[in-house]
């Protein structure tokens, strides 16, 4: 019984890989270079594509479970179409679906709204799935920690509704125990929808007092300019992908991610420990 991962090598599937590989899951991951993989002992590596399609019903042969993570790209979906069309023709019945928080909120902002329509189609298609719907990343914030660090600002314009903002491995976590739940069942399970969050909703402002506290100096939170934070951005990444980011954070500012009541402690009891906060990541970058 094989675990097959898709995007298997970034922040996420390698934290999904890496609790599977510590439960002594058989595992293979879906790799566009297996050269430059560099994944642990123990892992199945096969070289694929989710558009090269000989490549995928290569890699879905004699799988049993799937964890299913497109990147956000122009063709997201359609890549997530073609993975979900293929898995079924291999016969792959369980599937653990990377989705995002709220996308029926932000419905404007295109990778979620991409996310809401795959979630859509695996409810249609009748797919024994757990659909993971992750709040922000608090491991994103590594990419400014030169500017928190450096200038004194928390840059990012998340506003003043909350995040409930979560750490990677803990969605790596929990992703793992409900592949293996899945995994393990004797027959298909019924769909699942699971809200990934923090133990702490926290403002922009929230945020920059965090930083203030373990850096041991002020940090201020550097406000809600939302077409700055596009200009900024499209000196790093495509101008699609800079506006996706600007329509988000303004969805930040009027919505927030704000966990329904006992979505906290229906997480803290499935890892059977406190989910990790903002406040530790901080707390390691400063140190």
């Amino acid at each position: 019984m094989t675990i097959l991962v898709t995007g298997a090598t970034g922040r996420i599937g390698r934290q999904v890989i890496d609790q599977l590989i510590a439960r002594d899951a058989d595992v293979r991951a879906l790799v566009r270079n297996p050269a430059t993989a560099n994944l642990p002992a123990g892992v199945s590596i096969v070289e694929g594509d989710l558009f090269d399609i000989d490549s995928l019903r290569s890699a879905f042969a004699d799988v049993s479970t799937l964890f299913l993570l497109n990147a956000v790209t122009a063709d997201e979906f359609t890549q997530a179409l073609i993975a979900l069309n293929v898995a079924r023709e291999a016969g792959i019945e369980r599937v653990v679906y990377l989705s995002v928080i709220h996308s029926d909120l932000y419905v404007n902002v295109p990778h979620f709204a991409v996310k809401f329509a795959v979630e859509r189609m695996i409810e249609q298609m009748g797919v024994s799935a757990t659909i993971l719907r992750p709040a922000y990343f608090i491991d994103n914030d590594i990419s400014i920690k030169d500017v928190v660090t450096g200038h004194g600002v928390y840059p990012m314009p998340i506003g003043g509704k909350g995040l409930a903002m979560i750490d990677a491995r803990d969605i790596g976590e929990i992703a793992a125990i409900e592949l293996l739940r899945r995994e393990q069942s004797s027959t298909p399970l019924p769909l699942d929808h699971i809200t990934l969050v923090g133990p702490d909703t926290l403002t922009g402002t929230d945020i920059a007092g965090l930083w203030t506290e373990v850096l041991g100096r002020p940090i201020a939170y550097g406000g809600d300019n939302t077409a700055g934070f596009e200009q900024t951005l499209r000196q790093f990444s495509p101008s699609w992908m800079a506006f996706d980011m600007r329509l988000m954070a303004e969805r930040f500012q009027s919505e927030g991610m704000i966990p329904a009541t006992g979505e906290v402690e229906r997480l803290t009891a499935l890892l059977g420990r406190p989910l990790r906060s903002y406040r530790d990541f901080a707390a390691e970058i400063a140190a």
